[in-house]
């Protein structure tokens, strides 16, 4: 049980250091909007986006939150990294921008995985 709580909470805080302390420091320099701009989306986009990252790892982080929360939360960063994943190989081609995503697409189904082993019993 402890090897499992350990690599939940490893992969869990990976996420939420990428996907949500990460995007709420830097969302507002000027790399992030050209990063938003140069894949095609518009600037409120952006701002939806960094929002919805902030909750859901909040929501992944934060114990108290119901696990139904949680699982819309896994889904939503789910859908969020393959569409990253997809926008950076429409426009830029095969390379690490599009592979990125897919990574911390595994690590968030580690933290899913193991989520759900250390909770099977409550």
């Amino acid at each position: 049980m402890k090897k499992n709580k350990i690599i939940y909470w490893t992969a869990t805080i990976v996420i939420f250091l990428f996907e949500g302390l990460m995007p709420a420091l830097t969302s507002q320099t000027e790399l992030a909007k050209e990063g938003i701009r140069h894949l095609g989306y518009p600037e409120y986009f952006r701002v939806m986006l960094v929002v919805f990252k902030v909750l859901g790892s909040l929501a992944l982080i934060i114990p108290q939150i119901p696990k139904r929360i949680k699982e819309w939360a896994y889904a939503g960063f789910g859908f969020n990294l393959i569409a990253a994943s997809v926008s950076h190989f429409a426009v830029d081609g095969f390379g690490f921008n599009g592979l990125f995503p897919l990574i911390i697409l595994v690590i968030l189904g580690l933290s899913y995985v193991y989520y759900h082993k250390i909770n099977e019993h409550h």
